[in-house]
């Protein structure tokens, strides 16, 4: 597949459970902070969007954990992202650096709510999909 963006993370020690794996729900941290590096890399921040009154949200999340991620371990977090009617669809992945494994794979829909209702918005059509 063809990214959009890459980025490097490595696992803390803190997202790890007792098995010595790391949490299911860390990988929905580093695939958020993934479209968050992302957005900020095209110019856009969720902070100054919701100051203009504009929200991108989570609608719709499917995920396929692959290999698990263990402390230490460096991996890279990966995403295309594509637009479906008004639905911005982040197609995003994460590989273990070490062997090149795929972990994790994630297909997230955000829909943008603008002052309260659902709406396209130019600004996050503008960054997304160029």
């Amino acid at each position: 597949m063809k990214y959009d963006f890459e980025t490097i993370l490595q696992v803390r020690d803190y997202e790890c459970d007792i098995e010595g794996i790391v949490n299911n729900a860390n990988y929905l941290h580093y695939a958020e902070h993934t479209r968050h590096l992302f957005l900020k890399e095209r110019g856009l921040s969720f902070a100054e969007m919701h100051r203009k009154g504009v929200d991108a949200v989570v609608a719709r999340m499917n995920l396929q954990y692959k290999a698990p991620l263990r402390c230490d371990d460096e991996f890279r977090s990966c995403l295309s992202v594509t637009k479906e009617g008004i639905k911005y669809v982040f197609h995003q992945d994460i590989y273990r650096l070490a062997d090149n494994k795929l972990s994790f794979r994630a297909n997230v829909e955000l829909v943008c709510i603008v002052n309260g209702r659902l709406s396209d918005n130019e600004e996050y059509d503008r960054a997304l999909l160029h």
